[in-house]
């Protein structure tokens, strides 16, 4: 059991809701496929390659590789520390209606804030500020439909959401004071 329960916003619950009496099984599918855009263990698996193809390139380049590495670890381990702190019951628990229209069950039922998943996309979307607005466009595009997949398939409250986003993006930004990350002016 966990120190402190955090509660749902009403807003929260009228959204569940929503998605509960209007979703369906393939849309439930095709979130759950996209989902696994911001899984930790895939966004691991990435950072670590690109770092290691780019040991041999320029500091810049390795620079930039070890925080990308560095933060996508933090954020890894962070959600599960604050998991143990905080006990949320994940909206799928509380909507039963959803179920009979497609919604699968996710994780453990207290582990609802914050949505590691955000997180995720949080620390990578506050990295990507460093980009060219094109680039730094599509990344946050993308990072926000990642991250809607968590409220579709219910497996975290918007808020839970919001919160992994800004918990994500802060840990990235604290990790540039130590990396020298986006110092070089690009």
């Amino acid at each position: 059991m966990a120190f402190f329960r955090v509660q749902p916003t009403q807003t929260d619950i009228e959204i569940a809701e929503a998605i509960s009496r209007h979703t369906n099984p393939k849309l439930e599918t095709a979130a759950q496929i996209l989902s696994w855009g911001a899984d930790e263990h895939v966004l691991c698996a990435l950072a670590a390659g690109w770092w290691l193809c780019c040991l041999g390139g320029s500091a810049q380049a390795r620079r930039d590789s070890s925080h990308v590495l560095l933060t996508t670890a933090a954020v890894t381990i962070l959600p599960h520390v604050l998991k143990s702190i905080f006990d949320q019951e994940r909206p799928d628990r509380r909507m039963p209606r959803a179920h009979l229209h497609g919604a699968p069950y996710s994780g453990k039922p207290l582990d609802a804030f914050p949505s590691g998943h955000a997180v995720h996309v949080g620390a990578l979307a506050s990295a990507a500020s460093v980009l060219p607005p094109g680039k730094r466009g599509m990344i946050w595009s993308v990072g926000a439909g990642l991250v809607m997949t968590r409220i579709v398939l219910l497996a975290h409250w918007t808020s839970d959401v919001v919160a992994g986003l800004a918990i994500g993006a802060a840990i990235e930004r604290l990790l540039r004071r130590w990396t020298g990350y986006g110092a070089s002016g690009r």
